[in-house]
This record gives C-alpha cells, sequence and structure tokens, in this order.
C-alpha cells in the first residue's frame, strides 16, 4: 500500500508521502481511496432500488470508505510510519452539504447498508451546492451564511449525463453527478446527484440572500430555500420536479437499455419516496409512460401504483406538504391535469372528502397522492406507526391495511462506531470477536460482561478519554474549557420545537437559579446543544438566541461556572456529531410524545454508551424495551394522553405557570433583568409569550417532570458501577437499531430485489 500510495503522490505532485503538506497528501489518498472503489463490483440483479430523498447528510466519505475497503488500519500505519496523521487528513476533507437533520442522515445511512447487504440500490437527489447554510453565531443570534464544499478534487463524478426538464415558464438542462457508496466488505452502490448545467453561484449576495425567481441560476444552489414567501415556496416546488423528472427519466432510460419491457416495470424497479418531497414522481412516471411510451392512463397507473413506495417520517404538517394547485399549474402545468385525474378516480371511489386529494381550498395533498397510488405505506418507528394506524392516517388505514407496515429505523455502525469510536470498536472486539461489524446482533455477547467491574472500568475510561477529546476540540473550536469530570449532558438535533431544546433550556435556567441561592449539586454539569434553525423559523431562532443568552449568562459568572456550562457548537454537523457522541454521558430526547417519528441520534447515543433521558416518543419505546427500564430516564405524558390534549383542546400552558412556582421562576427569567441585559428583547419576549399564550408542544406540561428525572439521573450518575453497567447495558442492546437489520425488512417486506 506505501507504494501504491507513493506512487500517487509523486504522480501529483513530485514528492514522497513524507514530503506532501497535509493537503497534497489528502489529494492523493483520495484518489488512491476511489482507485480501490473503483475495482469493486457494482451491485446487480434483476430488480433494482432507486431512493429519492431531497437530504443525503453522507458526512465527510475518506475514513467511512476506508472502513467499508478494510483499509483504514493499513492506511493508518503507513501514514504513522511516515510521520503523518490520518485524522489532519480528515479535517481538511470538506463536509457534503446535502443534508438538515435525520431525515437526511437516514437515507445515507440507508445507502450505506444496501451496499453491504448487496442490494443493487441507488440514491436519487440534488447536488446542492451551498447545502442548508453554515452557521455562524453573531450578538447571540443565528446568522447564515453559504457552505461551500464542492472542489475540484472530490467524490463527485461527472457522468455526462444530462436530461432536459420542462416547467411551466421555461426548459432546463440537468447534469447527472454520481458519487460511489461502497459496502462494508461488499460491492458497490451509487448516489446520482442532479445539478442544472445553468448554475451560477454569483447570484448569492449578503449571507444566503439570492434571487428566488431566477430559476436556471439558482435551482441547486440551496436545501430548503426559505419558504415565507410565495417565490420561496415556488422554488420548492421547481427543485422537487427537477429532481424527480431527472430521476425518472434516468430509470425508464436504464430499464429500456435492458430491453425491459416497460409494462413489467415493477418486477425490476422499486422506488422508494422518503416523505412528500419526491412525491411528483408518480404523476411524472405517468406522464412519461402516457407521453412516450404509448401506454394508456389505466396502464401507466397500475404500472406506477406498483412501482412506487411511500416512507411516512412525521405526523408534522409542513412534512405533509400541500401545494396550492395555482402554483403547481404555474410550475408543473403538465402534471395537473394528471393529478385532477388521480383525484377524479378517488372521489368517485370514496366519499369521505378526507382521502381526497385535492381539498376544498384547492390544495394539493401529496402524501394522498403517495397511499393512493403507492403500494406500500410504512411508519419508521413502533409508536409511529400505530399513531399514523390509529390517528393520523386511520381514514386511509381503514381503505388500505394490507398497504401499512412498520419499518424501524436504523444507523449505519460503521461510522457511528468503527470511525467515530474506535477505541470502544478495539475493545469490544478484545471482548466478543469482531462479527458485530457485519451483524450488529452480536453486540449482545458483551452481556456476558454485565457483571464485571473490570469491564465497567475499561468503558469508563473509554468515555473519559472521548471526553477529554470533545473538550479539547471544542476549546479550539468555541473558546470555551469544559471540566472532564462533569457530567455530559447533550441534545444535538434540528432546532424545533417539538423537540423541546426550549425545555432543556428551562432546566439549566431553574439550575442557575438553585446554584445562585447556594444549592450546589454534587458534581459538575456540562450542557452542549447543537442544532440549526430553519432561516424562516422564527421560534426556533429565538430559542437558539435564549441558549446563546444563557451561555454567557453561565460561563461568565465565576459562582455559578464552576459548577455548570452551557455550549451551544457553532455549525453543527456530521464532524460534529461523530465527536460529540463517544463523549455523552445523558443523551437527550425530550420530545413531546407522539411527534418524533423515530430519531435517530437516540441510537447513536447509546451504541457509544450514553443513557437516554426521554419521553415515549418514536424509538425511544424501543429502546425502553429493550434495555429496560433500570438503563433508561423516562419523564413526560404519554401519546395518548397528548393527542387527547390536541382533541379536546383543553391544554392552557399558562395554567401550569400559575400553579408551579419553579415553572413560573424558569419562564419569567427569559424575560427578567439578567437575560435582557445581554440578549435581545423582541426574541425573548416573543419566546416567553409563545411559551405562555401557545406552547403548541407542551412543554410546560412536562417541565417539572422532566426536571425530577433529570436530576434523579444526575444524582445516579454518582454510583459509578451501576452507571457503568448501564453503559453496558444500552451498548449490548443498540444491535436492534443497525441500519443492516432496516434495510433487510425494507427488501423482505416491500422492495423484494433479493427474492
Amino acid at each position: 500500500m506505501e507504494t501504491k500510495l507513493n506512487a500517487i503522490t509523486m504522480e501529483l505532485f513530485n514528492r514522497q508521502i513524507q514530503t506532501c503538506t497535509d493537503r497534497e497528501l489528502y489529494i492523493a489518498l483520495l484518489e488512491f481511496t476511489k482507485k480501490q472503489m473503483g475495482s469493486k463490483m457494482i451491485n446487480s440483479g434483476p430488480k433494482k432500488v432507486y431512493y429519492i430523498s431531497a437530504e443525503f447528510l453522507i458526512g465527510k466519505l475518506l475514513s467511512n470508505n476506508l472502513i467499508n475497503l478494510k483499509l483504514y488500519d493499513e492506511v493508518d500505519e503507513v501514514l504513522k510510519k511516515n510521520g503523518r496523521s490520518l485524522a489532519a487528513l480528515e479535517e481538511i476533507e470538506p463536509e457534503p452539504s446535502l443534508g438538515n437533520g435525520g431525515l437526511g442522515r437516514l437515507a445515507a445511512c440507508f445507502l450505506d447498508s444496501m451496499a453491504t447487504l448487496g442490494i443493487p440500490g441507488d440514491g436519487i437527489g440534488l447536488n446542492y451546492h451551498f447545502g442548508l447554510f453554515k452557521q455562524v453565531f453573531k450578538d447571540h443570534k443565528q446568522t447564515a451564511q453559504k457552505n461551500e464544499w464542492i472542489e475540484k478534487n472530490s467524490w463527485l463524478n461527472d457522468t455526462g449525463i444530462s436530461y432536459e426538464v420542462a416547467f411551466g415558464d421555461r426548459k432546463v438542462k440537468s447534469r447527472l453527478y454520481d458519487i460511489d457508496v461502497i459496502g462494508y466488505d461488499n460491492g458497490l452502490n451509487k448516489l446520482h446527484l442532479f445539478d442544472v448545467e445553468t448554475i451560477d453561484e454569483s447570484i448569492v449576495k449578503e449571507g444566503i440572500d439570492f434571487d428566488k425567481e431566477a430559476i436556471e441560476k439558482n435551482l441547486t444552489l440551496f436545501l430548503y430555500p426559505d419558504d415565507s414567501d410565495e417565490a420561496g415556496n415556488l422554488l420548492r416546488i421547481y427543485q422537487q420536479y427537477f429532481m424527480v423528472s431527472s430521476g425518472a427519466q434516468m430509470i425508464l432510460e436504464d430499464v429500456k437499455s435492458k430491453g425491459i419491457d416497460l409494462h413489467k416495470l415493477d418486477k425490476h424497479v422499486a422506488i422508494q419516496i422518503n416523505d412528500t418531497h419526491p412525491t411528483m414522481v408518480i404523476p411524472e412516471l405517468i406522464r412519461l409512460l402516457t407521453g412516450k411510451e404509448g401506454f394508456t392512463f389505466k396502464e401507466a397507473v397500475e404500472v406506477v401504483s406498483r412501482t412506487c413506495a411511500y416512507t411516512n417520517h412525521t405526523i408534522l404538517a409542513e412534512a405533509l406538504e400541500k401545494w396550492p394547485l395555482s402554483y403547481l399549474e404555474k410550475v408543473v402545468p403538465q402534471l395537473v391535469p394528471i393529478i385532477k385525474e388521480l383525484d377524479r378516480l378517488i372521489v368517485r371511489k370514496y366519499r369521505d372528502e378526507r382521502v381526497w386529494i385535492i381539498d376544498d381550498d384547492d390544495r394539493v395533498h401529496m402524501a394522498h397522492i403517495d397511499i393512493h397510488f403507492g403500494y406500500s405505506i410504512n411508519g419508521v418507528a413502533a409508536l409511529h406507526t400505530e399513531i399514523l394506524k390509529k390517528s393520523e392516517l386511520k381514514h386511509f388505514y381503514d381503505i388500505y391495511p394490507e398497504k401499512f407496515n412498520n419499518k424501524t429505523n436504523g444507523i449505519t455502525f460503521r461510522r457511528w462506531l468503527l470511525l467515530c469510536n474506535r477505541e470502544l470498536t478495539s475493545y469490544l472486539e478484545e471482548l466478543i470477536g469482531d462479527g458485530f461489524k457485519k451483524d450488529a446482533d452480536e453486540l449482545k455477547k458483551l452481556l456476558e460482561y454485565k457483571d464485571d467491574s473490570k469491564v465497567y472500568s475499561e468503558l469508563a475510561s473509554i468515555k473519559m478519554n472521548k471526553k477529554k477529546e470533545l473538550a479539547d476540540y471544542i476549546k479550539e473550536k468555541e473558546g470555551i474549557d469544559i471540566d472532564t469530570n462533569s457530567i455530559f449532558d447533550i441534545q444535538i438535533k434540528r432546532m424545533h420545537e417539538y423537540k423541546r431544546q426550549q425545555m432543556n433550556a428551562l432546566y439549566i435556567i431553574h439550575k442557575y437559579l438553585e446554584i445562585k441561592s447556594g444549592v450546589k449539586p454534587k458534581r459538575p454539569m456540562t450542557f452542549i446543544f447543537g442544532a440549526k434553525a430553519a432561516p424562516a423559523y422564527v421560534i426556533a431562532q429565538d430559542i437558539i438566541h435564549l441558549i446563546l443568552v444563557l451561555s454567557e449568562i453561565v460561563n461568565n459568572d465565576p459562582a455559578v461556572s464552576q459548577y455548570m456550562k452551557v455550549i451551544m457548537v457553532e455549525n453543527y454537523n456530521v464532524g460534529y456529531a461523530e465527536k460529540l457522541i463517544p463523549a455523552c454521558d445523558i443523551s437527550e430526547q425530550i420530545s413531546l410524545a407522539s411527534k418524533e417519528a423515530s430519531g435517530t441520534g437516540n441510537m447513536k447515543f447509546m451504541l457509544n454508551g450514553a443513557v437516554t433521558l426521554g419521553t415515549m416518543d418514536g424509538a425511544n419505546v424501543e429502546i425502553s424495551e429493550l434495555v429496560g427500564r433500570d438503563n433508561i430516564y423516562v419523564f413526560g405524558k404519554d401519546s395518548d394522553t397528548v393527542i387527547k390534549h390536541y382533541e379536546k383542546a383543553d391544554y392552557v400552558s399558562k395554567d401550569y405557570y400559575k400553579k408551579s412556582k419553579v415553572i413560573k421562576e424558569a419562564v419569567d427569567f427569559i424575560t427578567g433583568k439578567e437575560a435582557l441585559k445581554v440578549g435581545d428583547k423582541v426574541n425573548l419576549e416573543r419566546l416567553s409569550k409563545e411559551l405562555l399564550n401557545k406552547d403548541w408542544f407542551m412543554t410546560l406540561l412536562d417541565l417539572e417532570e422532566y426536571i425530577k428525572v433529570k436530576d434523579k439521573a444526575f444524582e445516579d450518575y454518582e454510583d459509578r458501577d451501576a452507571w457503568n453497567k448501564k453503559m453496558l447495558v444500552n451498548i449490548a442492546k443498540a444491535g436492534f437499531f443497525s441500519s443492516d437489520r432496516t434495510i433487510a425488512e425494507y427488501d423482505r417486506d416491500i422492495w423484494k430485489v433479493k427474492g
């Protein structure tokens, strides 16, 4: 290997490994890895999956690909022998800006698992140049800048393939770029990313502002452009159609090139629609089959309905898209007659207006298209799927019970253990062998050591090393000193009221006031947040502002900072997560019950020995069942209670505020003298009013119990052996949450690619 790598450095830079700069060596290692991947077989077979998603949060790929090639250790040794560091090269690699949160990270894990299991399965998405945005804090507020990541030397391969995409008012050409997806000790699949040939990065001016109407120039600049105005909404529709039209043309072209009769499309293709963003692939395929391929409308509907499947990731209205028909008439008029005809088919068949595609306000319900004209509807955790069947989509479940199924989410262990926690991986290999790398269920073997204090001690030592590494990184990036003997309490996820970062902030206020009154904790506490708020989501930005204000107050108060610190890391992304997750003691999974469909951060944390503090929501329910109530901290009203509150509209947050001194003190602090001295009155008062007058996600409903249970977790942490046993049980039981298991279930029940 050293000879091969040296040959590349000599060819590219006329230097040996020792004398290359870090950037030169990174480029050489990138080329070396791509060559190794190029020698792998592409997964193939009579049927193929196309996973269409607006997001693929793939993270940095160099080390992940080396691990999947089983070359990481060898490369690491070669570099060390030459006085170089693989860790230093990893820092040079830019992180692709192709996703936002759990939806995109899950899609990335699924691609990894499809390749690992040898399932022919490609991703279809967009090649966003600036992604969501780069988060920069200024005056205790989030500001957004463009997040540039595309370099001359990258994982993107220009295929030279392009397709024409016609909108109502213009035509554009797409350009296909591929990223190779290598499975662990297996073959290769592709992530297909479409770009627009006329893209113009220079139209982005201050921050992330740009002309939303210059479609030819802006189409693939940003993920989820600001949709607070009509132009932003229209741009989202342009983006979605651009993605699915390019993808649909590619799929049909690929099938026809193999000499397959398109009437048998479903025998050779499965299209998985990831949330409602790609829904237009259904009418687009119908359009292409009836227009270019001579199908009757009925034939096209039947074959497409046997080919497309839909994953519902949330019951939140913002993800169950409803587009005004007038918007679709402007952007994609060619699809409107098809959508209207699909609606007529449903109206003739069912009297219940709730299942119609076009409602009385002339809005098109995208999920309804997926449900009626797809062959499978799946939720992503046991609780979530039951809520879909019994509540949110009950009227559809009554019609199509056979279509509904559950596929509890999973994570790829290669990235979230082998890559980000090398020390724990090595120790697990010592104890139970290396079979868990391919079969995560083998982690259960660790339970043989659940009463072994020597193993507890070693796990605790590894955790402390990861905490020290994180502390050094945060000192370098954020300029804040952290006590590594403190409890690391971490909440990292998209900033959203339903995830209830605001409840965590109220707990911090409560603790701050306790310490100021003389009640000192037994052990210092470090509260770490990481999150981006959508540019148009005002309250989410206010929550970030509150956390940054608390960080300023707490960390600069000498009477308090020795007992607690508050950190909001800047520009949270996959790379930061890889450092935060292995160092975590308490994993915050505190969404309002019934609102978090699954969560996947909860799985990554338990895999690395963190203990969950959470509501019975999403996959927390299954985590609780697996580890037992002694190894998780549960609080909060259950989903049935929450759903009843919504049905009766009887939750009044101010009642809880008036009845509880603890709640009142914490909420009042938001607009008190200390906070206003540091923060912005407009942001803080708006957030306070939201909590007191609306609190749609019922923060105050669960706050007192949250404080009580969190205090109990901090208290229990002092019994080190008992806590380390909780760590061990969580790691041992994490195997169920492998995305390999999830994908095997998708294939068994939905795609049927492997027979």
